[in-house]
């Protein structure tokens, strides 16, 4: 074989070679896209799902006394604040994804519906329909255990700070659900400029645009996070901090000025065994 054939042959087989390369790393790229599809949930089954839940629920307490619940979709959101009115712990302002549906309720708890689970009513401002308040983390979670045994098919929980401002904000990137302005906060909210120094029943000021009454004002409401400071970084259904000394509030309360009861604003003072005559309590749901 001359040098000619020779040169050929090295270029030949180069070629085969290199062709050998591309071919494995299509492979490989395809085996990893295969991979990659089975791990993640097809979108439009996903959204087939949620489409096939029902767009409210009721769990039925016994003796006439129901609670009332409003499908929250999934979605993202941008969570915090930036603007002159903030505070610091409202900082960094990042993307949040809520990846699940889950069913949040249309109220703030009832006197009433705390009643006919603890067989008592720890209020300052007695009245049925009115929001449960001076009521503790803990005493809240026991409120929870109770409740289960009327869930069926479904589990009963705190919503976490995420899920909180998500349906608070419902599609909303302002300080309140309805905008910036505080002057309109008197539209949807009990707060210290219209309460009249006491809690109001629920449901008698506008709903946000998902059907929640009372996300801002008339009482704070526990969540269940320990309190933390945000991270810059995009996040998938966070759930706060492992450990803590203090459980976050949110929403204000008719004691409150407008600020308090901004969508992004949180209260981060009080420790579990903590109870006011301004802090009650919302519920969650999530089928199973």
């Amino acid at each position: 074989m001359d040098r000619s054939e020779k040169t050929t042959c090295l270029a030949l087989a180069g070629l085969l070679a290199a062709i050998l390369l591309i071919a494995n790393a299509a492979g490989a790229a395809a085996q990893g896209n295969l991979q990659e599809a089975k791990a993640k949930p097809d979108q439009a089954q996903t959204k087939a799902a949620v489409d096939g839940m029902a767009a409210t629920r009721t769990l039925d307490l016994g003796r006439g006394v129901t609670m009332a619940f409003v499908l929250i979709r999934p979605g993202s959101f941008m969570m915090g604040s930036d603007s002159k009115v903030s505070n610091k712990d409202e900082k960094p302002v990042r993307k949040v994804t809520i990846a699940k549906p889950f069913y949040m309720a249309k109220y703030e708890v009832t006197q009433e519906q705390w009643e006919s689970l603890m067989g008592s009513n720890p209020s300052h401002f007695k009245g049925g329909k009115n929001p449960v308040e001076k009521v503790s983390w803990n005493e809240c979670r026991d409120f929870l255990t109770k409740l289960k045994d009327k869930a069926s098919g479904m589990d009963v929980r705190l919503p976490t700070e995420a899920e909180w401002e998500y349906a608070c904000r419902a599609g909303s990137s302002a300080e309140f659900c309805h905008g910036d302005a505080e002057a309109g906060l008197g539209d949807y909210a009990w707060f210290t400029n219209n309460s009249d120094g006491k809690t109001h029943p629920v449901g008698e000021k506008k709903a946000n645009a998902w059907g929640l009454y009372d996300m801002h004002g008339n009482v704070w409401e526990w969540c269940s996070d320990w309190y933390g400071r945000y991270g810059s970084a995009a996040e998938t259904d966070p759930v706060g901090p492992s450990s803590g000394a203090r459980r976050v509030l949110r929403g204000g309360s008719w004691i409150n000025f407008a600020g308090s009861c901004r969508s992004a604003s949180r209260n981060n003072y009080y420790d579990p065994e903590f109870s006011y005559l301004s802090i009650g309590v919302r519920v969650v749901a999530v089928v199973r």
